[in-house]
């Protein structure tokens, strides 16, 4: 006989796979890729070779979106089916198969849905993550460099690629300062559940005395902003310097004066990269970090002034503090805001945090959903 837990599962299946087609769309999603590939089929299409991949991307990410549907569908109706043949016809040996398939289908509905949360129309964008320590000298920075391999380790499981915009070392360990652009598909979707700031307490390994310390890093996000998104930027509104770039062990570092330093006097935003060898590129670079920091204000004034109209206060801000990473006395990672948890420290500091991602997501529509 099947389980009751898995019958109660499948029905919840049903009934989240209907929901999901309803909000879909998907007949308008399969206009939309047929009006793709109508463009695609012009002799034109490859004359503006930019415009040509974005609109690749743009249908090969509604595409998957529907043959994605259609496959967890299929894989219902062939679950559905072979319930019938247990219960009509008692063919039991199939139950086995019918758990293993729901529990898969559990899964992979799950890690869909999640996507679709992502809808903001930045979510997909490449970030820009930037790390700040605070109080407390080497302590806070070896804690920003923790954080610093984090990421990178988070990146490189989702096959994202990660550029090192600028760098400034520490005296003795550690990183003052250091900008990341992550690139890939729904970067700053996932990634922008990390803004704000990350507490450590451990025993400092800096400490003769072996004193337990808290610690302070926090961390920034904003979306690398596309050429064809207009933020007005005026020459005479900007300072720019520049400088020999430097780096961890010989790293970045030039003999030319390549780096670049751009502040905007009116938002007091200072940009830096010294990425390239190229002082040109390395403006270019800078302006555009620049524009994605405008981009994100001026989203930020946005949501506020609605939160202002609907009477709510601000939970999240620059400056909160939003996760904790205690390592001593005991052991524990637990993000504030969903009040997710684990004591696998040691998985969290290897880039094991989609967990506490996925939590936020969700923690951030249902709270959507209800100020509505």
């Amino acid at each position: 006989m099947l389980d009751v837990e898995i019958r109660h599962t499948l029905k919840d299946l049903e009934r989240r796979l209907n929901e999901l087609r309803g909000s879909l769309d998907l007949d308008h999603k399969l206009e939309q890729i047929a009006d793709f590939e109508e463009k695609m089929a012009a002799p034109s299409f490859w004359d503006d070779n930019e415009r040509a991949q974005k609109l690749i991307v743009e249908m090969n990410v509604i595409k998957a979106v529907v043959d994605e549907f259609s496959a967890m569908n299929g894989e219902y109706e062939d679950l559905d089916m072979m319930v019938q043949l247990i219960e009509e016809e008692q063919e039991e040996s199939l139950i086995p198969e019918v758990t293993s398939g729901t529990q898969s289908l559990q899964k992979k509905l799950e890690s869909y849905e999640l996507q679709l949360l992502l809808s903001q129309p930045y979510d997909k964008l490449n970030a820009i993550l930037e790390l700040h320590p605070g109080a407390g000298g080497t302590e806070s920075q070896d804690w920003a460099e923790m954080l610093l391999r984090m990421y990178r380790r988070w990146a490189e499981k989702r096959g994202f690629n990660v550029e090192v915009l600028d760098y400034l070392p520490g005296e003795e360990a550690g990183v003052k300062s250091v900008t990341l652009l992550i690139k890939g598909y729904n970067a700053y979707g996932y990634l922008k559940a990390e803004k704000g700031v990350h507490r450590l307490v451990r025993i400092s390994p800096f400490d003769s005395s072996g004193r337990r310390h808290t610690s302070f890093v926090s961390c920034d996000v904003v979306p690398e902003i596309e050429d064809d998104i207009e933020i007005e930027i005026r020459t005479e509104d900007l300072k720019i310097d520049v400088y020999r770039a430097t780096g961890a062990g010989g790293q970045h570092i030039n003999t030319t004066d390549s780096a670049v330093r751009i502040t905007h006097l009116p938002s007091g935003f200072v940009v830096t990269c010294q990425a390239e060898r190229s002082q040109i590129k390395n403006r270019e670079k800078a302006m555009k970090m620049l524009r994605s920091k405008l981009y994100e204000k001026k989203m930020e004034e946005q949501r506020q002034h609605l939160n202002d109209i609907r009477g709510e206060q601000q939970e999240i801000g620059w400056g909160s503090q939003i996760r904790s990473y205690v390592f001593h006395p005991y052991a524990m990672v637990k993000d504030h805001r969903t009040t997710t948890e684990t004591g696998n420290t040691g998985a969290v500091m290897d880039g094991e945090i989609d967990f506490l991602i996925n939590s936020f997501l969700r923690w951030e529509m249902n709270r959507s959903m209800a100020s509505e």
